[in-house]
């Protein structure tokens, strides 16, 4: 895990659009640091290790701040499962389904064939690829 000072982090974070409150710089620091696929929960847990500094709402309001501001990614397994990517660069990802593991793909490795034609009107946005893997059984 690499240390981030508190100004980089703000400068950061103003680079981006986004106010830094001692909460936000706390938040960001933890997930650059660590630069982990981590969850909500798993955030708010780490944040608040010490004493209780950021509210479940708090945390939530601020990672949809910094997917909007492109900050961070969401990663969304399943509708009940979503984790936060510090790599805000091209790439998809594996996932275990058994042990919940998320590891990166730099999307050069990985070719798609044959898209098909978006609808009248549209822009492709972003293309986000989860392979879903488990051990294979003897």
């Amino acid at each position: 895990m690499r240390k981030i000072d508190n100004d980089s982090i703000a400068s950061l974070l103003r680079k981006h659009g986004i106010s830094p409150t001692s909460q936000r710089i706390k938040i960001a620091g933890l997930m650059l640091s660590c630069m982990e696929h981590l969850s909500a929960d798993q955030i708010m847990l780490s944040v608040n290790r010490r004493k209780a500094e950021a509210s479940k709402a708090t945390v939530y309001n601020t990672l949809k701040l910094f997917v909007k501001k492109g900050l961070v990614r969401e990663v969304i397994i399943d509708p009940s499962r979503i984790l936060y990517d510090p790599n805000t660069s091209r790439h998809h990802h594996f996932y275990d389904v058994v042990t919940g593991e998320l590891q990166d793909i730099d999307a050069s490795e990985l070719s798609i064939l044959n898209l098909p034609p978006l609808p009248k009107d549209r822009i492709l946005e972003g293309l986000d690829i989860i392979i879903r893997t488990r051990p294979m059984t003897v």
